[in-house]
């Protein structure tokens, strides 16, 4: 009889155990965020990403008329430069997933960059 009681409080006390767990895990649901929020993808937007907490498969919407979105590394997000082999987007309505870690992105016209369109969003 002390063998089923022994039983019962260890499945209770694992069964507690795998529900706390459940109930603590984040199951990752991803968010959406528009770029430059109403205003889109545009001048001075540079900023817009500081304060926000972004995670590995959230999706930045840019939204925008006569512009790009660039991928870049760290160094041409400094300098404003458009590598040759970058990704390029220009439909007007880029969907594009963060990966984690540093995210960059410019616009690809001359001299948009150096106005402000780019942000580095950091996805945890």
């Amino acid at each position: 009889m002390s063998g089923e009681k022994g039983n019962a409080n260890f499945l209770t006390t694992v069964t507690v155990m795998v529900l706390g767990l459940v109930l603590h895990t984040n199951f990752g649901h991803s968010a959406t965020y528009n770029v430059g929020d109403s205003d889109g993808w545009t001048y001075d937007v540079a900023g817009w990403e500081n304060g926000k907490r972004f995670k590995a498969g959230d999706t930045l919407v840019f939204n925008y008329v006569a512009h790009s979105v660039v991928v870049v590394d760290k160094s041409s997000y400094d300098t404003c430069n458009v590598p040759a082999n970058a990704k390029k987007y220009t439909s007007g309505n880029d969907k594009i997933t963060l990966n984690k870690g540093p995210n960059y992105f410019i616009c690809g016209i001359p001299s948009h960059c150096d106005f402000g369109m780019k942000i580095a969003a950091y996805a945890a």
